[in-house]
Parts: C-alpha cells; structure tokens; sequence
C-alpha cells in the first residue's frame, strides 16, 4: 500500500491569492511550511510556549497553542504531524496547531527523530516522550490531562495510532495508557505490509517482526475511541489502511468512526482544519469537532468542554 507523504506545492491548492505567496516562499520553507505565511491563524487561537524541551535530544522540543482568552482545565490534544517519517518540523504546523486550539482544546505539537537517523520503534519512543511530558505538565498551561486525545496526519496519523493502541510506548514512559481517551486519524498508513515503498523500507525495513509495526495488529477492545477521515481521491496513502483499522477495532467490540470525504486527496485531510482552506472541506473540520466534543468532553458536562474560545460549532464553520 502507497504511504508516502511528499505533496508538491501545487497540491496544497490554498486561495487564489495565497497561491502567488506559496511560490514566492517555497525557496525557504517547505511546501507545507509555505502554507503558515499566507494562513495568519485562526481567529480564537494563540501560541503559549515554543520551543519547550520535552527530552535531551535535539528534536525533543515542542509548541503550545490554546484558544484566546484565560483558559483553565480545558480538553487537550497532541498533535503529530506528517511528513513520511523523514521530513517535518512542528513550526511548519503551526496552522494545525491553531486550528485545533481555535476548536477549544491546549494544543500540543511535538517533533520526533527522522529517518534514516531515526527508525522505528525509536520516533514512537520520542512520541511516547511528549505524551507523558504533557499529561505531566500541560495543566501548568491550562489543560487537562485528564481529557487528552492524540490526532495525527498520515505517518503523524501512524505515530499516534501506534501510541494509542500499543500500551508499551507509554507504560515505559510510566504513564497510564488510559490517559488517552480519544485518537483522530487523518490520512493514515496502519496495514501496509509488504513494504513496497523506498520510505517503508528505510523507516521499518531493519525490524525483524514486521507485524509488530502495524497498527492493525494492536486493536483492542478497550482502545480509546476512533475517528478515521478519509480523502477517497487520495493516491498517497490509500483508503483501505483505515478500512483495515476500522474493521479490526469493530471486530474487537472498540468504538470506532470512519468518515469518508469525496473529492479530497491526501493534503485535503489536513488543510480542511484551518480555517483559510477550510471552505471545501468542511464536513471534515466539523466531524472532527463534533467527534472532539463528544468525546473529551468533562464529566457530567455534555457534549461541550469546558474551555475559552469559540463554540465547537463555530469551529466547524
């Protein structure tokens, strides 16, 4: 199955405006990267702390958002973005990060080890890292770690699912796995056996138990509730990973959602959260919202959290 994830510019189809701006900016940032000087953030957000060290190696760091206004014991995600597990930075997504922080939640978006330097399992071992670093610290910057979801974009969508599913990560981290009530993924590879793919074979070539690398393999009847989104034109990663998860997790009696989006590709399943590219895609940003609301909502509080912000209906908008 096809999990790369390298969109080049044209791909990333922003306002006719802000398609001069991406071109004008491609020669110093990354495609994706490019997106953030012509998005300004969503109205509702803010970023808190950047750059906050999470480990002791070089990309052991990560930024904070939170919707504007005092914010107190409000819903939090970790945010993992993609990038085929070779290429990424978390101020690339500050977009992301703003969107969902707009949405209501403390939005945490770490960096994680690149291959080659880094390969499986050791970018999970980074992910599990910042995990616990913010079910220890967030409260300090409004959240509540008690309320947490993971939410990822293709091999970001592999990463959190992989840390939502598979206990080890986080128990070595000494952190209970049940801090993770919910998981969202965008566009995600999580049954790609054989590795048929250069980026497959670098990132997981080396494991000798392939099995162990799959999502699919993890399911669990008591795994945190699922939101799979998927673009049906994306060539990138196809459908029929989420298909897979979907049917493992229902086969195990686990709550899970998938979501189906005619017309969107694989850069459509991140670019439908922010509210500049939001307008074509957005059923995506209110399921996410909706699924968000409901599930991270506080105790005895409904289907709304407590937070500072616009209303998660307004977010989908």
């Amino acid at each position: 199955m096809s999990i790369s994830n390298s969109p080049p510019v044209r791909t990333l189809r922003p306002l006719r405006a802000a398609r001069a701006l991406l071109a004008l900016a491609a020669s110093a940032c990354t495609p994706i990267g490019a997106y953030n000087v012509v998005a300004s953030g969503d109205p509702g957000s803010r970023a808190i702390a950047r750059n906050v060290p999470f480990g002791e190696k070089a990309r052991h760091r990560l930024d904070i958002y939170a919707p504007t206004g005092p914010v107190s014991g409000a819903p939090v995600i970790v945010f993992f973005y993609g990038g085929s597990w070779n290429s990424g930075r978390r101020e690339d997504y500050a977009f992301a990060g703003r969107a969902l922080a707009a949405m209501g939640y403390v939005t945490v978006v770490p960096d994680y080890g690149l291959a080659p330097a880094v390969v499986f399992p050791e970018f999970l071992e980074d992910g599990a890292k910042a995990v616990a670093w913010t079910a220890r610290n967030i409260a300090r910057h409004g959240g509540d770690p008690r309320r947490l979801a993971l939410v990822g974009h293709s091999a970001g969508a592999y990463n959190a699912a992989m840390l939502a599913l598979d206990a080890r990560f986080l128990t070595q981290e000494r952190v209970d796995p049940a801090i993770v009530r919910a998981f969202v993924g965008l566009a995600g590879p999580y049954d790609f056996k054989p590795l048929a793919l250069p980026v497959g074979v670098a990132t997981f070539g080396h494991f000798a138990d392939l099995e162990q690398t799959q999502p699919v393999n993890f399911v669990r009847s008591n795994a945190p509730a699922t939101l799979l989104a998927v673009g049906l034109d994306d060539e990138t990663v196809v459908p029929a990973n989420s298909y897979s998860l979907e049917a493992r997790l229902k086969a195990k009696g686990a709550e899970v959602e998938l979501k189906r989006y005619p017309g969107l590709d694989h850069v459509d399943m991140i670019l439908g959260l922010p509210l500049l590219t939001r307008h074509s895609r957005k059923p995506l940003a209110q399921d996410v919202a909706a699924f968000l609301g409901r599930h991270l909502a506080a105790d005895g509080a409904g289907a709304e959290p407590a937070r500072a912000g616009r209303s998660m209906a307004e977010a989908g908008r």
